[in-house]
């Protein structure tokens, strides 16, 4: 019997593997229901208990479904995994419409270790404001982060991704008839990426051996560094001037031929989930052929990117949580799209020509604040890739989500981007 206090949590879409269904299991244990909307076949898969419906329609008839349900079911929350899916940003609008409060996940801003829950939106549709006095004030309340206190790194493996992402994967693919409207919010579909993947594994040999020669020429030598994203990331889709990876780094590679200091390399650093789809280190030879830097120009496929950002001058990025990990050794660092972290004082202040020749160090104090508000707002501890990590993410999500909530006149409304370039196989 559920009480009157009780809340209803809708799940939609969440992060490959069991965590969405841990934690509606820790929900109802508190007293709460917990529903899901399955929208494709991977969906199912990863949510094998009670409260689940499957949505086989279209997508044009997404939101009215979707708001029937809400009201009929008496929803009071709704859970998702990233907020610029086309079936997300639509359910995000609506569950507005109707005053339900929404959580966003995603994986963390500060990584490893920690998992985003936010209200209302994350990155560019986050709330939080960019003001650094609001976080000096903000955490005169929280505690100081003293470094020999932190937490031990919660165990993760490469391994149970891939067991997780390839379930799912295979699930919604043999299970496609059942939901034949579904179409993908990924550019490429999975069957194409696990090939990538495939093509990637088997010359990992060939571009690790790559990377160390690349590495010992200039390990040694100032250079900045630019990590690339995942062309599927809606950071770079939405919350970007760039809509691609590809333009995002014709861009850097540009501006750091035009106005870098002649005795300054660059290094570009292939994200570890990218599936092998795109030939970065061909791409990124050519165009600093193009703007005549390839004596200065490294491309590394594999090697670990905190040894690369620890000894680099700085970091270029658009809006990867590389920067963060940046930010917390002190690096300089300028963000080219949108992201939560962009506080005048933490980043670099002026243009990516002007960050070359004077790249602005972050004050560290600034920082810190501006870390623990993160941290006490948006982020809860835990892993996806392990037992350890999941049963701490399950445990914190369900104290985060059940705590009295901030009354919505006290928040500023979100931007609630979305998703304006449709992948390749249109939603129909």
């Amino acid at each position: 019997m559920v009480d009157a206090a009780a809340r209803t949590f809708l799940f939609l879409q969440g992060p490959h593997g069991p965590y969405f269904a841990m934690l509606a299991d820790a929900l109802r244990e508190r007293g709460h229901v917990a529903l899901r909307i399955n929208i494709n076949g991977g969906d199912k898969i990863d949510w094998p208990g009670e409260g689940a419906t499957d949505y086989r329609g279209t997508f044009k008839n997404w939101p009215l479904f979707f708001d029937d349900f809400i009201v009929n079911h008496g929803v009071t929350d709704l859970i998702l995994y990233g907020d610029c899916r086309p079936y997300h940003a639509s359910a995000h609008k609506m569950a507005r419409l109707r005053n339900l409060r929404v959580h966003v996940v995603e994986e963390g801003y500060i990584r490893p270790d920690f998992l985003t829950l936010q209200e209302d939106g994350v990155n560019g549709n986050s709330t939080l404001p960019l003001d650094p006095d609001w976080y000096l004030e903000q955490a005169k309340a929280l505690s100081s982060e003293e470094e020999g206190t932190r937490e031990p790194q919660i165990p993760s493996t490469f391994r149970q991704r891939a067991l997780n992402t390839g379930r799912n994967g295979m699930a919604s693919a043999l299970l496609r008839p059942a939901f034949p409207f579904y179409r993908t919010h990924r550019p490429n579909s999975f069957l194409w990426e696990t090939v990538g993947w495939f093509k990637k594994l088997n010359l990992r040999k060939v571009e690790r051996r790559r990377s160390r020669e690349e590495w010992g020429k200039v390990k040694d030598r100032p250079y900045f560094t630019l990590p690339l994203q995942l062309d599927s990331d809606y950071q770079i889709r939405v919350h970007s001037p760039f809509g691609n990876m590809r333009a995002a780094l014709r861009f850097v590679i540009k501006s750091f031929a035009a106005h870098a200091p002649a005795n300054t390399a660059l290094v570009v650093k292939r994200h570890p989930l990218d599936p092998g789809l795109v030939g970065w280190g061909r791409l990124t030879r050519r165009l600093a052929a193009q703007y005549g830097v390839s004596d200065r120009v490294f491309y590394l496929a594999d090697w670990d990117i905190g040894e690369v950002v620890g000894k680099s001058l700085g970091v270029v990025t658009v809006n990867s949580t590389v920067g963060t990990l940046a930010l917390n050794a002190g690096k300089p660092v300028v963000v080219l799209g949108h992201a939560v972290y962009k506080v005048p004082g933490v980043v670099h202040k002026r243009s990516l020509d002007e960050f070359w020749p004077a790249p602005g160090a972050p004050d560290m104090a600034l920082y810190s604040a501006f870390r623990r508000v993160l941290i006490d707002r948006c982020l809860i501890r835990g892993g996806l890739l392990s037992d350890e990590g999941l049963e701490m993410l399950v445990r914190n999500a369900a104290e985060r989500l059940t705590r009295r909530e901030v009354p919505r006149s006290q928040k500023r409304e979100p931007r609630l981007v979305h998703d304006r370039t449709p992948p390749r196989t249109a939603i129909r």
